[in-house]
């Protein structure tokens, strides 16, 4: 427990969040000749909506997910992969900005109405990468601002093919920019449709450098799955709109390696955050909506050839956060102004550290925090005052500050043991740590 005996760790971090630079520095260190030779990587990076840790086939699941297994043969799955908000446009707002949401105006779901979304200060990956020369298409939900000058095109997106919100709201508009082509979206051909632009600007894109981002609408609520994959699954229309994700990673893979460059291309699976209903946490405690391991940690499988150690299996924690700094160091793309809150892991990928500098991680909920991880502790310090997704209480559903709990996650990944009162010590360090990095706020 010497790292939590180490303040130097608190000075740290706070020179990451002023400007990440160190990192960045360092990150060169980890690339392979062949890496720094060639051009720099193309990007696909694909998300599920509400797809749990437990819902792939690599990761224990009985759901057949033969291509997304593929991708983690040939590289690298994460067990300890975690979103920086259990819902929606929290968590892709930070995906897309390195940066906890509650900076960047989005700290809780967006609906059609409001008039806000992705604060214009904030620098998304699309806009760091087309710095770098690359051309960018967002494919999918987007689900951070509606209105046209929130829009994915406005983002640093070259290009817009989807619905600009969740499929449970509003009227459903697919969009191809800014221009709305059908309302509402059928949702029995939508996976397909965004299977065939996102390989469609493969092609088109082949080469040069792209980054390519594709929301997937699915297995979010309601269901609707393709006739190739209506009850093949035998696990229901859930099972089945996952296998149809599955297809579509079987789509893209095709196509990169059709067209040559799939030894040229870094292709990231993950999702959101965990699972609603229907879908698997894993045997995780909780689910989406809540800071329970069950609604934060989340399946990630990566793959670059050459530079990803095949058949690796990365322990370490990592987050959405590190997405950010891990790409600007492998395409030297400028770095964003705002100061990033997640650090470099292109290390962890590459196979070459089993560890990265990292002080604690805050998780928000909504604008509250509820939780603090530092190492394998995890220390929950609020909670909302019923379930999520269930019936509020009169008064309507409230945020409490809780006596605080400590949870090692890794020796207890379900949260079942609090082991606050025989480690007083780890409990006042890490708080101490929480108010530190609150006072960049």
């Amino acid at each position: 427990m010497a790292a939590l005996r180490d303040k130097s760790g608190r000075r740290d971090f706070l020179r990451r969040v002023a400007g990440g630079s160190a990192m960045a520095a360092g990150a060169s260190m980890a690339f392979s000749a062949r890496a720094r030779s060639s051009r720099p990587p193309n990007i696909v990076l694909i998300l599920g909506d509400d797809l749990g840790y437990g819902d792939l086939g690599c990761y224990g699941s009985g759901i057949a997910t033969p291509n997304i297994d593929q991708v983690a043969r040939d590289g690298v799955r994460f067990t300890h992969f975690t979103s920086a908000s259990p819902v929606c446009s929290p968590s892709r707002a930070s995906w897309l900005t390195g940066r906890y949401p509650t900076r960047t105006g989005v700290p809780r779901v967006l609906s059609p109405d409001d008039t806000y979304g992705l604060a214009d200060s904030e620098i998304t990956m699309a806009q760091m990468l087309k710095g770098a020369g690359y051309a960018t298409a967002c494919v999918g939900k987007w689900h951070l601002g509606c209105l046209p000058q929130l829009l994915p095109t406005n983002r640093g997106f070259d290009e817009f093919f989807g619905i600009p919100y969740s499929i449970d709201q509003g009227t459903r508009p697919l969009m191809l920019n800014q221009q709305v082509i059908e309302e509402p979206a059928n949702l029995d051909t939508l996976t397909d449709r965004y299977t065939q632009y996102a390989t469609d600007f493969i092609n088109r894109s082949k080469n040069n450098p792209f980054f390519l981002y594709l929301g997937h609408s699915f297995p979010h609520t309601p269901f609707a799955v393709s006739s190739r994959c209506a009850g093949r699954s035998l696990q229901g229309a859930y099972g089945d709109m996952v296998q149809d994700i599955d297809w579509s990673v079987g789509q893209i893979m095709s196509t990169l390696a059709s067209n040559g460059i799939d030894g040229d291309t870094l292709v990231i699976m993950s999702s959101d955050h965990g699972p609603w209903m229907q879908g698997s946490p894993g045997g995780l405690r909780g689910r989406k909506g809540e800071s329970w391991e069950g609604g934060v940690r989340v399946p990630l499988v990566a793959r670059y050839p050459g530079w990803i150690p095949s058949g690796s299996v990365c322990r370490n924690f990592a987050t959405t956060l590190d997405m950010m700094p891990t790409l600007a160091a492998m395409t030297n793309a400028p770095w964003p102004a705002n100061p990033l809150d997640g650090v470099d892991i292109s290390p962890l990928l590459a196979g070459q550290q089993f560890d990265v500098p990292r002080d604690v991680f805050l998780y928000f909920n909504d604008i509250y925090l509820h939780a603090a991880r530092f190492g394998n502790w995890k220390l929950h310090v609020g909670r909302w005052n019923s379930p999520p997704f269930t019936a509020p209480p009169a008064g309507g559903r409230q945020n409490v500050q809780i006596t605080p709990e400590l949870y090692d996650v890794v020796a207890d990944p379900d949260e079942s043991h609090d082991r606050s009162y025989r480690n007083q010590g780890v409990v006042a360090d890490i708080q101490s740590r929480i108010a530190s990095a609150l006072s960049t706020f």
